[in-house]
């Protein structure tokens, strides 16, 4: 026995040292595309770039790896293959889009609007005619600025016009449950027939906005029956176009605009109807499942193919009302453009939406003078306007500082899995069986020859075999390529990681290293070719299989704006069963994963939340889900964060924890702020002048806040502190939002080494007073260097209410200075 050990433990060093010497880099992030619904089995319940001024048209890398471009540029879910030729340099239009913003809108009228956005545009081009021709928007609703084709010469003249407050270059973006419900479910009493979804008659009477791909809208998750008439602020519509008619809308999709402008005039070959449904129709099915999983009607009946047959999927507001807004086409892999996606704020504010969906994110890039300014400044109009809006953290993670979306009036999405897998056993030739990682669910595979490969070029080799590759250290092909190349199944050995797309009844199967190894060891002494039988997948469900923050769900901290935590929130978003549209290839269900799947399942908690407390800002509601999130699943067992190896999550994985909806319907206090806030914000991280605080407030606020204020101070649910010398003391402000006489004193836990100190220690609240200001002071303890980040929290607590917040403190004894 101990000669077999020592024998095993020498074949699977010799097989560490192989995959070893493959070429290529570790590629860890999840699909950008992530499809998602809702399925309650057997009852139980990024799309865009950073803007920088005056930079250089860019195209975004599309990899052919689940991972990252060398900027962390989001990418699509397919691997390198290697030796692939060149990408042909991009595309530079003669007459490419700009876009200037110009600030809140100083007449009412939108024609008068338009009129000015005009005569901007003559000043530089001589004539109305020219004007005309060049403008491709006015954005006039919702906030002032306009998209222009022009040629660069007249692009940097205009840049200075006194009226432009913002210039950006159009830059093409690309695009970003099953058991969802029933796993949040569990926080609550399972028997009450009250909570959330009731209380609020499952969402009736909220819009949400979704803007994304388009929508297909004959799926019966759009049904309409026994809904009210549409609400009386609605004033959107449904347009008619390629494919879709008005009457394709009803009183459930009460909306469906699209917009191509932008992103054709920067395209080599416009959008035509070959490639594309040049109307809301999706084309894709990002958009579909998005939209689904927001507020998708009840349907019975559905079961993914193979597995126990489900009874319902819903989406998180089941009754509440959808508007598409088609911004991101089905070209390139998936792109979208900067002016088409602010149109459609535009248009969406104007409507009269309660919420906005946004699946879409950027690189997470170094500070620059505009933040994040292609979804940012949009969205601050709309959360102006009281609209939430609710995008993802990003598929940047595992990696440190990749999070995007941060700016702190946007609440940002972090995706965890669900206490669900689908084991795959596989047995050897000798007879041993082992558990892998997949979702197959076609017959059995009977024992089939089964080769190791580290030639990742000649995919030929595996026709007519089960190919095993190692993906620690090497660019591997993707399921679909090994099956067009004649494989019977795949076997792709890596850390605990998410579960990739397959193609239909083709085996793809992940293991980690241990197991992979025992197989490794089997084919090295064996005395006959090794073989290998592979069974379908089951489905486990419930507290055996332990909830994480998924892969490649981004982490904080934000690298524009490290004292703002983010992201803010986590929900399941990872390896869901979720329904395609319909295809001539397929129109079964199929598992996807990443941030923008998380996202609709919070914008459809964030509705039901509106719709409960309708007086609450965008800002409280935020700090209801955050303060009330926990740092445990459903079953109590502590989160934790994907990765190369595993460890417990912290605050830069989920911000406040996972969501837990009923909770945050009675948060006890919130942290509240408005515009002022946001403005603080801008002027401190984004270095706004007195003229654009001006322009973008409608004068509203026209100065900055004066130069004492501490972005540490913005009232935002957590306290992070990257550069800690000595103390620091910040100050934060609650309001009252639970009984009206209620007594909450301070329990803190202070991050490792570090002293925290609260005062007052107890906050007291009556009729005369809702509100109450404290302060936090923080020193650095018994660090003496320069430390990585510790984590903490503070938590108020009237014995029954815990309104908690993350604490999260660094020191830098030394500045710029690496630890």
């Amino acid at each position: 026995m101990c000669i077999e050990k020592g024998l095993k433990n020498v074949i699977k060093a010799e097989f560490v040292k192989r995959t070893l010497k493959m070429n290529g880099s570790i590629r860890l992030c999840f699909v950008a595309i992530a499809f998602g619904f809702v399925l309650i089995i057997n009852g139980e319940p990024s799309f865009a770039t950073t803007p920088e001024i005056a930079d250089p048209p860019q195209t975004p890398i599309v990899a052919d790896s689940p991972a990252e471009s060398p900027e962390g540029d989001i990418m699509l879910d397919v691997y390198d293959i290697p030796d692939a030729p060149p990408a042909p340099p991009p595309f530079v239009p003669e007459f490419p889009v700009y876009i200037f913003y110009l600030g809140e809108r100083k007449h009412d009228d939108p024609q008068l609007v338009t009129r000015s956005h005009l005569e901007i545009l003559k000043s530089v081009l001589g004539s109305e005619e020219a004007a005309n021709k060049s403008m491709i928007y006015s954005y006039h609703h919702g906030f002032s600025g306009f998209a222009a084709k022009l040629n660069p010469a007249d692009a940097k003249t205009l840049k200075y016009h006194p009226e432009v407050i913002i210039f950006i270059e159009n830059r093409k973006l690309v695009m970003q449950t099953t058991r969802t419900w029933d796993y949040l479910g569990l926080f609550s009493t399972p028997a009450s027939c009250e909570g959330l979804l009731n209380e609020t008659d499952m969402g009736s009477g909220a819009i949400i906005g979704v803007i994304d791909s388009g929508i297909w809208s004959e799926s019966a998750v759009y049904n309409d029956n026994g809904y009210e008439p549409i609400p009386k602020h609605w004033k959107g519509e449904c347009v008619s176009a390629d494919q879709f008619c008005p009457s394709d809308c009803n009183k459930k999709l009460i909306g469906a605009k699209y917009y191509m402008h932008g992103l054709n005039a920067d395209l080599k070959t416009s959008i035509n109807s070959s490639v594309e449904h040049l109307s809301p129709r999706d084309h894709n099915g990002h958009g579909t499942q998005v939209s689904s999983t927001v507020a998708g009607s009840f349907v019975s009946n559905v079961a993914f193919p193979g597995l126990p047959r489900g009874s319902t999927m819903r989406g998180g507001a089941p009754k509440a009302r959808i508007a598409m807004y088609k911004a991101c086409w089905d070209v390139e892999g998936g792109l979208c453009s900067v002016a088409d996606v602010w149109k459609a704020f535009d248009e969406a504010i104007h409507d009269g939406v309660d919420v906005l969906s946004v699946s879409i994110g950027g690189a997470a890039k170094i500070k620059s003078l505009d933040v994040e300014i292609d979804i940012a400044i949009p969205a601050l109009h709309a959360v102006n306007r009281g609209i939430p809006v609710v995008s993802p953290a990003g598929n940047g993670g595992p990696r440190s500082s990749s999070v995007i979306n941060v700016s702190p009036w946007i609440l940002t999405v972090a995706a965890t899995t669900l206490d669900r897998s689908f084991p795959t056993l596989v047995t050897l030739g000798n007879n041993k069986t082992l558990r892998g990682e997949s979702i197959y669910t076609g017959p059995e595979i009977g024992f089939t020859e089964l080769l190791f490969s580290t030639d990742h070029k000649d995919i030929t080799i595996a026709k007519g075999k089960v190919a095993m590759y190692f993906e620690a250290d090497g660019k591997v092909p993707m399921p679909d390529i090994v099956q067009e190349n004649g494989a019977v199944g795949v076997i792709y050995v890596r850390n605990m990681n998410d579960l990739l797309e397959c193609p239909v009844n083709f085996p793809c199967i992940f293991m980690d290293f241990d197991t992979a190894s025992d197989i490794y060891f089997y084919m090295e002494t064996t005395t006959s070719t090794p073989k290998i039988k592979i069974s379908p997948s089951k489905m486990v469900i419930g507290e055996r299989v332990a909830s994480r923050v998924g892969v490649t769900s981004a982490r904080g901290p934000s690298s524009i704006s490290p004292a703002i935590l983010k992201p803010d929130i986590a929900a399941p978003g990872v390896s869901l069963l979720t329904p395609r549209i319909p295809t001539d290839e397929d129109t079964r269900e199929f598992a996807y994963s990443g941030t923008s799947m998380a996202t609709p399942v919070i914008a459809g908690i964030v509705a039901l939340l509106k719709i409960m407390h309708p007086t609450w800002s965008p800002a409280a509601i935020k700090s209801a889900l955050a303060t009330t999130a926990t740092r445990t699943d459903p079953h109590g067992e502590i989160l934790t964060a994907g990765g190369s190896a595993q460890k417990l999550a912290t605050a830069f994985d989920y911000g406040g924890g996972l969501v837990n909806m009923e909770k945050a319907t009675d948060p006890g206090l919130v942290y509240d702020m408005d515009i002022n806030g946001y403005v603080q914000y801008l002027c401190s991280e984004a270095l706004y002048t007195d003229k654009r605080v001006s322009a973008l407030t409608g004068n509203v606020i026209k100065k900055c806040p004066c130069s004492s204020s501490s972005i540490l101070d913005l009232n935002v649910p957590s306290i992070t502190i990257p550069n800690l010398k000595g103390h620091v003391t910040v100050t934060r402000t609650v309001t009252n939002v639970g009984n009206v006489d209620s007594v909450y004193k301070a329990v803190v836990e202070a991050p490792l080494g570090f002293n925290v100190m609260v005062s007052p220690e107890k906050l007291v609240f009556d009729n005369e007073t809702n509100k109450a200001e404290f302060t936090v002071c923080v020193s650095s303890g018994t660090h003496r260097v320069n430390t990585d980040f510790f984590f903490g929290s503070l938590t108020w607590s009237d014995g029954l209410h815990n309104v908690t917040i993350p604490i999260a403190a660094r020191t830098r004894f030394i500045d710029n200075f690496f630890l």
